[in-house]
């Protein structure tokens, strides 16, 4: 679960104005050159389940219990942007897993690939781990109800008598 930086910062870096000078820095304290970044794997299911949301053809994501969690969360006002998607961290690795729901008409093998190719993009840009593997199921189709007729408006009025 930690991500140790490959490329620690250099001491010898210009500093900011209206910071210390740098001979007033070295004659203070000496700049630690190495750290330890953690990336949480929940960090992690956010930026891929915001990539995956972005595809065209995903209508939402998570199974259907998740889903109606969501609901109730968002009537609330709150989102949880990893909803459906659980992400594995590793030192410098990641592999993803999105469950998913296309909307109807979507060619799904594409939409699965398209997924992928979203999150695999996102997460090594982002996050600056590998991608080692974007799992991705499709565990339903939105079928968009159909349209409701309009009820007949009388736009003549009856004579009153």
């Amino acid at each position: 679960m930690e991500y140790q930086n490959p490329q620690p910062e250099a001491a010898g870096r210009q500093l900011a104005a209206g910071q210390l000078a740098a001979s007033q820095l070295a004659s203070t304290s000496p700049v630690p050159g190495h750290g330890r970044t953690v990336i949480a794997e929940t960090a992690v299911a956010k930026v891929a389940g915001i990539a995956a949301r972005a595809v065209p053809g995903v209508y939402s994501l998570g199974s259907v219990p998740s889903r109606a969690l969501g609901a109730i969360r968002d009537a609330v006002g709150s989102s949880d942007h990893a909803a459906g998607v659980r992400a594995e961290v590793g030192e410098t690795q990641v592999a993803v897993d999105i469950s998913l729901v296309a909307s109807y008409g979507t060619p799904l093998h594409s939409l699965a690939d398209q997924v992928r190719a979203s999150v695999y993009r996102a997460v090594e840009e982002l996050v600056g781990l590998q991608v080692i593997e974007v799992n991705v199921e499709i565990s339903d189709v939105y079928v968009a109800p159909p349209p409701k007729a309009a009820a007949p408006v009388t736009t003549e009025r009856e004579a009153l008598l």
